[in-house]
């Protein structure tokens, strides 16, 4: 045997090794994914009950157990900006069983706006499936004389700090767009922070505030009825449900954007094989009729995406919103 045929048969003995350790490396994710479910799976939503947020869970919950036929529930673990929740499924054990309907907060700003986040946002959890997303609107009380956004750019320039930007608490996606907006803008304008959506809805409805930064779901109501004013919205191009509001791009800002998100994480190390079973389970229910319809006719944009660009997505998110919160000096409540 020539020393050429040697080394071929060698090559071809190591190059079999190596498959074998693959191969023998996938069984346990292989046969998890096999097995999977066994058991009650647990969705933890980081926020009270009645939230967006807890309604998406439940609606895919449901389809979750319909398909596998075994019971899905809803474990409200609310506090801290939606951290509280987060870090218990970071902690969690990573067999597919305990999952978290993170979103933007919990999951993307969380990184930068606290010092002492007991997880990080990227490498503390296997994402699954982005779920939702949706612009916030810039709107106003019907008695704010800003009515576009080279209104408002113009008054707050004239008088800076005295147009007024409410928000649900420091630290939300609704707090940080308001501050991109007066970086993007070279304004300042004065946030004032809230507990909560309801009371800076009333006091924007009452006059007591001016501006603010609102979920798509949250405001739209007030939008219906007149209570409020749409001055533009923060997604790339102009949204289905208000076609005549100009988008914050649009509005001399090129490059703007800011999404509202919500999506479905695994702990990490999370076997891949169970987190492409759970990825297909969710994107099936996110083409379902009936979820297309009622969250669609809500204003949001249903996501489905797989495991890879789900990953890749919260990682530019968490960089964008890390220089947010370095440029604006935001801090939490």
């Amino acid at each position: 045997m020539t020393s050429t045929t040697l080394l071929q048969r060698s090559r071809h003995l190591a190059l079999g090794g190596v498959m074998a350790l693959a191969a023998t490396a996938l069984l346990p994710s292989l046969a998890a994914a096999q097995s999977f479910p066994t058991k009650p799976i647990h969705i933890v939503v980081p926020f009270p009950p009645g939230g967006s947020t807890d309604l998406l869970a439940r609606r895919i919950g449901e389809k979750l157990a319909a398909a596998w036929g075994q019971p899905v529930v809803v474990d409200n673990r609310a506090g801290a900006g939606g951290t509280l929740g987060a870090d218990y499924v970071a902690k969690s054990a990573p067999d597919g069983y305990t999952l978290l309907m993170g979103v933007t907060g919990s999951n993307a700003i969380a990184n930068a706006l606290y010092p002492k986040l007991p997880y990080d946002v990227v490498k503390d959890f296997a994402p699954v499936s982005l779920v939702v997303s949706s612009p916030l609107v810039l709107v106003r009380n019907p008695g704010f004389a800003g009515k576009t956004v080279a209104e408002v750019v113009a008054m707050a320039k004239a008088k800076p700090g005295s147009i007024s930007c409410g928000s649900p608490g420091n630290g939300t996606s609704m707090h940080l767009t308001g501050e991109m907006f007066k970086l993007s803008a070279k304004v300042s304008m004065l946030h004032i922070p809230y507990r909560g959506s309801a009371g800076a809805l009333s006091d924007l409805m009452g006059g007591q505030i001016d501006t603010m930064f609102g979920d798509f779901l949250v405001v739209w109501p007030q939008l219906e009825a007149g209570k409020l004013q749409p001055i533009a919205v923060t997604s790339k191009t102009r949204h289905k449900m208000l076609p005549n509001v100009p988008t914050i791009a649009e509005s001399g800002y090129p490059g703007f954007e800011a999404l509202s998100w919500q999506g479905l994480f695994a702990p990490a190390a999370t076997p891949p094989a169970v987190v492409e079973q759970l990825n297909r389970e969710v994107n099936k229910a996110l083409a379902s009729a009936d979820i297309q319809e009622y969250f669609g006719s809500r204003g949001f944009t249903l996501g489905g995406s797989s495991a890879t660009e789900f990953k890749a997505f919260v990682k530019v998110e968490a960089d964008k919103w890390a220089k947010i919160v370095q440029a604006s000096g935001a801090k939490p409540d």
